[in-house]
């Protein structure tokens, strides 16, 4: 079940990002953080956001951001909204409907799982760009990166991104063994024709579960991004490595 907004009490932001030049490409951005995630995996970098435990010092209440984006109008060019997953939010769409009212472009990174609430702001314009972590093949993110089994909400979210008349890229953190050079290439042939398909490396500080890499120690390195980045390339229009 879909959830369903919340039109009432305020939001409180895991974090708040004051500059980016990074995360909304070609744009100066801030970057909005939304505590909590539906996804466990073990290599996440942002274990408090995804837990839901986001420090109460850097926690953001929704009318302290609105200042600030009020006061950095003419300097931003844009505002990304990420997580944890801020597709699980009840307040997503009346955050976005506040931000696009102070004239900014938003940039939504989402893991997928929710396509209903994708549907949705596209259709009310709410969103200009959509990141979407594909973590691995569809049918593999059960049982290391999801507690359900429900692949056809990524596949139902690949097919509307890309169908999108938006900007949109897809994104996958390579890390072994979730992702190996046969994974690589089952994805770029499900996104074919792709905008865009970026490569991320595998950051093993900081992880949500670090016996992972205790377990899994021997992880791509910049030589097997770049061959992974070889493999997908004629699949999509654009392929890069971060």
């Amino acid at each position: 079940m879909e959830n369903k907004p919340d039109k009432g009490a305020p939001v409180f932001f895991g974090g708040l990002q004051k500059n980016s030049l990074i995360d909304y490409p070609g744009k100066i951005s801030c970057v909005l953080f939304f505590s909590g995630c539906n996804f466990s995996c073990p290599y996440c970098h942002n274990p408090d956001l995804a837990l839901g435990r986001a420090h109460t010092q850097q926690q953001v209440p929704e009318e302290a951001a609105f200042d600030f984006l009020t006061r950095r109008r003419g300097l931003l060019q844009g505002v990304v909204l990420t997580g944890g997953e801020a597709c699980l939010n009840p307040h997503l769409s009346r955050i976005c409907r506040r931000i696009k009212a102070l004239g900014y472009p938003v940039k939504l990174d989402t893991n997928g799982s929710r396509p209903k609430v994708l549907t949705a702001l596209l259709a009310e314009h709410l969103i200009d760009y959509v990141a979407m972590d594909i973590k691995t093949t569809p049918g593999a993110y059960f049982p290391t990166l999801r507690p359900i089994d429900r692949p056809q909400d990524i596949e139902a979210s690949i097919d509307i991104l890309l169908a999108a008349d938006i900007d949109t890229e897809f994104r996958t953190t390579c890390a072994a063994p979730l992702v190996n050079a046969t994974v690589i290439e089952a994805i770029a042939r499900r996104i074919q024709g792709a905008r865009c398909y970026a490569l991320q490396p595998c950051l093993t500080q900081d992880a949500l579960d670090p016996a992972f890499f205790t377990t899994h120690p021997d992880q791509p390195t910049r030589e097997d991004l770049a061959a992974f980045q070889r493999i997908a390339a004629p699949f999509v229009k654009s392929c890069l490595v971060r």
